[in-house]
């Protein structure tokens, strides 16, 4: 079965960090794509608990995907890339060999309640007001994201130039949409100057193919060191995202 002519539709915003890694890979496979705009935690028409979206996803989660053809749903990032390198063969980023995907699943279990903790600590507080993330909760997130850069500095990147070996992997994919976007450039409300190993592969992941597109709505958001963003400004930067995402799509052909 030709994959390009059973499209995937992707529900999520472009500002979504697992909604990004979702995006980058299949950006980075050439696997076409739609994606339908869903506010999180809205239950509006377009919104993540609305009955219709809670009907295929009860958790109320983006990302989700389903597929055209066959109605296939699935939710969650992490489930969503390993299912899509399963179905189509990519063993480049999730290998064939069971010891190598080991070493991948590995990441993608730690990243949970470690990596993921940049969003909690650092983001959401300014972006997400309604999320009232308290003072305990945000040094507590950034504590934890200290401890897992640390790890990753000294243990999976010491020896290594990816997460999980040599290539590149679903592994990296799912922690740069975290790490990456605290980055000068970006957000730039984090000091990678004690990981120097991060450094080396942040800079690396940013010449994968695909990683400007998806980390445009960042590139438009700017700097929220000192002051948050107004929701004109988040809008503004999704507006542009998904053009940015649109114009990447229509090279497929």
């Amino acid at each position: 079965m030709n994959s390009r002519k059973t499209p995937v539709v992707l529900y999520g915003v472009p500002f979504s960090q697992p909604v990004r890694a979702v995006m980058w890979l299949m950006l980075y496979k050439q696997l076409p794509f739609e994606m339908v705009l869903i506010n999180p935690g809205s239950k509006g028409e377009n919104g993540s608990r609305n009955p219709a979206y809670l009907a295929k996803n009860p958790g109320g989660t983006i990302p989700m995907i389903e597929e055209l053809e066959t109605g296939f749903v699935l939710a969650e990032a992490h489930p969503i890339m390993c299912y899509l390198s399963n179905r189509h063969g990519w063993s480049d980023v999730y290998p064939a060999d069971f010891q190598a995907r080991a070493n991948v699943d590995w990441y993608l279990h730690y990243h949970h309640r470690t990596v993921r903790e940049a969003s909690v600590g650092l983001v959401a507080p300014k972006i997400r007001k309604d999320l009232d993330i308290s003072e305990a909760t945000q040094q507590a997130a950034q504590a934890t994201l200290a401890r897992a850069l640390t790890a990753i500095d000294t243990g999976w990147l010491a020896n290594s130039r990816f997460l999980a070996g040599d290539a590149l992997s679903l592994a990296d994919f799912a922690a740069y949409v975290e790490i990456g976007q605290l980055q000068p450039g970006f957000t730039n409300v984090y000091d990678f100057a004690p990981y120097p190993n991060v450094q080396r592969w942040l800079e690396t992941m940013k010449g994968v193919d695909g990683h400007d597109t998806v980390h445009e709505v960042l590139a438009k958001l700017g700097d929220i060191s000192h002051e948050a963003p107004t929701m004109d400004t988040i809008r503004d930067a999704n507006k542009s995202a998904l053009r940015a995402l649109k114009a990447k799509l229509a090279e497929f052909g």
